[in-house]
């Protein structure tokens, strides 16, 4: 009934269903459940009728996206979570999967083993998720009937020459809001600018408005794999993911599984100024973490360090002309306007109005 972009961590208990949705549908392999969530919810904005599949103990992994992204944008998935109870590591975890479902006020039902059962299950959830609520099936074992499982198609094979450009002068470090502005002013009407958690977000809003910009206000890490979710829905429309140092190292694996999966139309600006800023200027640990050489090795088609806005808003204007996978650490400095405003449009609204860009660019 048109779910057609599956993500997820998988479970034995998914085995069979993991297999059926590789060979029928787009499916992404998440490195984890909270990951495989803002996949799902970027391929949302971007079209698609999403499914999250999860182990129960990986329902906890997933509890911040569900409640800061999923839930407060209105942004539907349909989950598929098993009971697992059977090993030391799962018997807690498999007493309180029904309640922390409720928990989070999300509905949910076992899923039937009977055949006609569940077609009357699964329809029902679907009028739940069209009216902008999310719906759980929670799984026993044995569910589901043998689906042979699907070879491996070695993705890295394709991917050809690797670019790296490592730092090679002082950098000059501006501020945040200065390369927002600068970035806002020359980008075209197909590139969408999807921004992290925080200051990011409310600096992205000061620089201009605009119906193609998406702003996280939680789920701090997922801004990537929401963008990763939205590219591979929106192959046409350029996608920028604007990340901090502090969100990107707290779901570093993305880089594995964006480039596994490597969408051509995203550019991951990482904005890193070492510290979490908005709580305090904390200092994070990204003085020792070279994300330039880990995004090469992860397998980003290019991976390039950039000393100054002039050098940024020259490379972004050929990317949008030219446009491949591509990371880019600009190191910026701390400060932030003592004037600076919060967006003030609902996270419902720009879901919802990101989505109907989409559909009246595609008519």
């Amino acid at each position: 009934i048109g779910y057609n972009f599956w993500s997820g961590v998988p479970c034995s208990y998914f085995s069979n269903l993991i297999n059926w949705a590789i060979s029928n549908t787009q499916y992404i392999a998440a490195v984890n459940e909270g990951d495989g969530i803002a996949c799902a919810a970027g391929a949302f904005l971007g079209g698609a009728k999403p499914v999250v599949i999860m182990q129960n103990s990986g329902l906890t992994n997933a509890l911040s996206p569900i409640t800061s992204l999923t839930s407060v944008y209105r942004i539907p998935v349909l989950g598929f979570v098993s009971l697992r109870a059977d090993e030391p590591q799962h018997k807690l975890m498999g007493s309180i999967t029904e309640a922390l479902l409720d928990l989070i006020k999300t509905p949910w039902v076992y899923l039937s083993e009977d055949i006609t059962e569940s077609l009357q299950q699964v329809n029902e959830a679907d009028k739940i998720i069209q009216n902008g609520d999310s719906f759980f099936f929670v799984v026993k074992k044995g569910t589901f009937d043998k689906i042979p499982s699907v070879s491996h198609t070695d993705i890295m094979e394709k991917k050809g020459h690797h670019v790296l450009k490592r730092k090679t002068k002082i950098d000059q470090k501006p501020l945040r809001r200065d390369v927002l502005k600068a970035l806002s002013e020359v980008r075209e009407t197909s590139t969408i600018f999807m921004s992290t958690t925080g200051y990011t977000s409310r600096e992205l809003f000061e620089s201009g408005d605009s119906i193609s910009n998406f702003y996280m206000f939680g789920s701090m890490g997922c801004i990537s794999s929401c963008a990763l979710g939205f590219s591979l829905m929106q192959t046409t429309l350029n996608v920028v993911a604007f990340d901090g140092d502090g969100s990107l190292l707290m779901r570093l694996g993305s880089l594995s599984t964006i480039a596994r999966y490597r969408p051509e139309n995203m550019l991951h600006l990482l904005l890193n100024n070492g510290s979490y800023e908005s709580t305090g200027c904390q200092a994070t640990t990204a003085s020792n973490t070279d994300f330039v050489q880990v995004a090469k090795n992860c397998g980003y088609c290019r991976s390039l360090h950039v000393h100054t806005i002039g050098e940024l808003i020259n490379l972004f204007k050929e990317w949008q002309c030219n446009p491949a996978l591509t990371f880019v650490h600009l190191p910026t400095a701390e400060g932030v306007s003592k004037t600076l405003s919060r967006p003030t449009i609902s996270p419902p609204i720009l879901a919802q109005r990101l989505r109907k860009f989409v559909t009246q660019r595609r008519s």
